[in-house]
């Protein structure tokens, strides 16, 4: 068995590189799709060091593309490697490497935005989520458009424990602009401390491993990528629904450069919207004036609580959606204008 931190000496047969694939099968990234290749293999090899210790491991990676992380998890001595794939275009050279690796490589022609992956490995693997992660990873290098969606939506798997997570604490290493990497990892008071801040660090411990440079890839983006390590926390900071938890997150940081109050004024009706917002910042012991990104878990922890009973109380509460009564106020203003027009004439 390899050590921590190691990738094995269990080497794949001589292959193409990474570059030659993408020449023999006339492979081009498609901007549309947001798609960067990483062809540096000691980018990959360090990228699959980071996510631990990978022998006789079963790993999920997520759009492998022509396969350069692909091949460094393989050489990692992994026991299963299951890839997902939406572009037909790759499925070639990844058949190759799959060849070259008999019974190590499976792979999926799907999307990962819905591909079940709680079914996709055995039922002996699943451990209770009190104990230490299971050996089950996730690790990709995500194309820019589905990054942020994606990790939202593991994040709401952890918190309902279902989707790769079934598994227990299923560990995760992706790959996102390095941006949105500083946010993920951002303590309280940073400039870059957001929405995905909180919602990713109530629920997991989340390191922002290394940053890898735009030159690296083919072709350049614009941009930095990070490295970005997840492990779900046993007991989440914050022991409210998923919706809950986002919804008052995103309300607070809505208005980002404003008083905290100005977003948690949108959680309410505009009847009740001042009495209701002073109620909720003086039972949860928050400074109305405090910034969004000055506000700790825990302040948006006593927020969520507070927030919680609100809606016990008024059970409409919650699903009321500021946008929603701004559209239908407009509509009825248009309303009594064409009213009037049609009286005047």
């Amino acid at each position: 068995m390899a050590a921590p931190g190691k990738l094995s000496t269990c080497r794949l047969p001589p292959l193409p590189t990474i570059r030659e694939i993408i020449k023999l099968f006339r492979l081009q990234a498609t901007k549309q799709l947001s798609q960067n290749f990483l062809l540096d293999l000691r980018l990959t090899d360090k990228i699959v060091r980071k996510a631990g210790n990978l022998a006789n491991a079963y790993v999920y990676e997520v759009g492998p593309g022509p396969g350069g992380i692909t091949r460094s998890i393989l050489n990692a001595d992994v026991a299963e490697l299951l890839v997902v794939e939406k572009d037909t275009r790759f499925i070639p050279g990844l058949q190759m490497l799959s060849e070259a690796a008999p019974g190590k490589l499976r792979i999926v022609h799907g999307d990962v935005l819905t591909f079940k992956v709680e079914k996709a490995f055995s039922e002996s693997l699943k451990r209770p989520w009190e104990d230490d992660p299971p050996n089950v990873h996730i690790i990709g290098n995500l194309p820019f458009s589905v990054s942020t969606p994606l990790i939202i939506k593991w994040l709401e798997n952890i918190s309902c424990r279902d989707g790769p997570f079934v598994y227990g604490r299923t560990q995760m290493t992706l790959t996102f602009q390095k941006e949105v990497a500083e946010r993920l990892a951002a303590n309280t008071g940073s400039k870059q401390r957001s929405r995905l801040s909180v919602m990713a660090q109530y629920l997991c411990n989340v390191r922002h491993i290394f940053t890898i440079p735009g030159r690296a890839f083919v072709p350049k983006p614009e941009v930095d990528v990070g490295v970005v390590h997840f492990t779900p926390l046993i007991q989440p900071k914050i022991e409210q629904p998923f919706k809950l938890v986002e919804k008052v997150v995103q309300n607070v940081f809505q208005f980002r450069r404003k008083y905290c109050h100005r977003g948690l004024g949108m959680l309410f009706p505009e009847a009740q919207r001042l009495e209701n917002t002073g109620r909720l910042l003086e039972l949860a012991d928050i400074d109305p004036t405090l910034r969004p990104r000055q506000l700790s878990i825990s302040h948006f922890k006593s927020l969520c609580e507070v927030y919680r009973r609100m809606c016990d109380e008024d059970p409409q509460l919650f699903a009321y959606n500021f946008r929603e009564e701004l559209r239908q106020r407009k509509i009825k203003k248009k309303e009594k204008q064409d009213d009037a027009k049609s009286y005047r004439l």
